[in-house]
């Protein structure tokens, strides 16, 4: 809430609070006043019926979608500070991880987040809140042919790297410098990963090496190590 009123204000289209809530939350109340966002007051009752969660905070905010395309998400930047880092999600179910993983996309300083596949709805209410407000902070694109993602990915000189077990070891393709460039990560399905021919797609295959004795890691944790490589990678060479 206090991250779409803070970022993309614009996007709100109503906002509903209970007196109760917005005493206790000032600062949402002070930035909707800022942002010149009426406040609908509704009761407890009526708030809980709206809102998903067992244990709502009483505010409860409508708003319009926003996704980008994908020919706007692709664009360099005017500044080119550093190259160019994106997250592709192809099948990704699972709203938690969706959310998650656009949550480290924008800790990590990526450009932006890619939706492929028959991956979890961008606006499945639990992706939003896992997401923790990064939703409204990058641009996320949904595409559903991961082909035609990775050509235009190529086409703008963004290399992708496959993240999956059968790949070489991400400190290999780290020490060769790899992560430098341009980096599009691809992430699969958290049950199957990705097919041998969507792997094909990529430009190079990479594994998150596990060094101790967990039997496999969370989707969304490797993609933060991924993601987070390349940023180090990319701030370190600027």
């Amino acid at each position: 809430m206090a991250e779409a009123l803070a970022y993309r204000a614009e996007l709100i289209v109503e906002l509903y609070a209970t007196p109760t809530a917005l005493e206790r939350y000032t600062d949402i109340a002070q930035s909707a006043v800022d942002a010149g966002v009426d406040v609908e007051f509704v009761t407890e009752k009526v708030l809980e019926s709206m809102a998903d969660t067992v244990t709502p905070q009483g505010i409860v905010a409508v708003c319009t979608q926003f996704p980008t395309s994908l020919k706007d998400l692709l664009r360099a930047r005017p500044d080119g500070s550093t190259p160019m880092l994106l997250a592709i999600l192809e099948e990704v179910r699972d709203p938690g991880n969706a959310g998650t993983m656009v949550r480290a996309a924008d800790a990590s300083g990526a450009d932006g987040v890619i939706f492929s596949g028959r991956s979890v709805d961008l606006y499945n209410p639990k992706v939003v809140r896992a997401s923790t407000g990064s939703l409204f902070h990058l641009p996320v694109a949904v595409d559903a042919d991961l082909e035609n993602v990775v050509a235009r990915c190529r086409d703008a000189g963004i290399q992708v790297l496959a993240a999956d077990i059968k790949g070489d070891d991400l400190l290999q393709v780290r020490s060769e410098g790899v992560l430098t460039a341009p980096t599009a990560w691809l992430f699969g399905n958290e049950a199957r990963g990705l097919t041998d021919e969507k792997l094909a797609f990529a430009d190079r295959v990479v594994r998150v090496p596990i060094y101790g004795r967990a039997e496999s890691m969370n989707l969304a944790t490797a993609a933060s190590v991924c993601l987070y490589e390349s940023a180090f990678a990319q701030r370190a060479e600027r």
